[in-house]
């Protein structure tokens, strides 16, 4: 796993400075998902996309196959063929009629924390992403987070903004404008997810 960390150093070298950061959010979705758990992931814009890159990455083979355990198969049939091994994660970016009915009869910026409130448990994780910290759909979405018992990692820049302040960990990668955040998150989550399913997907 420590492979991993090194290739995302030796190849964007200024985030040498998260690399820490980026080993213990993988501890903590590691232990969520031993535990039963699975990751929520939202942000806005580009990192809406983010979150359902993530997503994608871990409910499917990244690096790896991931082929199913062999009773699986046999229970499942001939179509476990084209089953691969998975992650389980949502991203909170991608229910259109939910969102767009909440925003309109409810509050437009409690989206997200409406639906940690309805998907959260206790052992889950929210990946809070927010190029500035300080999105406020995000923010409440972590508020009800902490109050269910989930942990939070942040995606951020700049200086953190008032995500960092709330976090379980804050990956705040160097940069300050908008895109430049993002051209950082991408290995970060990368990262992380290669990690992960190096741990849960270990080749014979």
């Amino acid at each position: 796993m420590t492979d991993y960390l090194k290739k995302m150093t030796d190849r964007y070298p200024a985030l040498e400075c998260v690399r820490q950061d980026v080993n213990d959010a993988f501890e903590i979705l590691k232990s969520s998902y031993e535990n039963g758990g699975k990751p929520l992931v939202c942000g806005n814009g580009g990192s809406a996309s983010d979150s359902e890159h993530i997503v994608g990455e871990l409910m499917k083979g990244f690096y790896r196959q991931r082929p199913l355990p062999e009773a699986e198969k046999e229970a499942i049939g001939e179509i476990s063929a084209y089953l691969q091994g998975a992650l389980p994660a949502i991203a909170l970016t991608g229910h259109p009629a939910l969102a767009t009915a909440f925003l309109n009869d409810v509050k437009p910026d409690m989206i997200f924390a409406q639906q940690v409130y309805g998907y959260g448990r206790e052992g889950d994780v929210l990946i809070a992403i927010s190029t500035s910290g300080n999105s406020a759909n995000v923010l409440h979405a972590v508020t009800v987070a902490k109050a269910k018992g989930l942990q939070v990692i942040g995606l951020t820049g700049r200086d953190g903004g008032r995500l960092k302040e709330v976090c379980d960990v804050c990956v705040t990668v160097p940069a300050r404008v908008t895109a430049e955040v993002q051209e950082y998150h991408l290995p970060v989550y990368h990262t992380l997810c290669a990690m992960l399913e190096e741990h849960f997907f270990p080749e014979n």
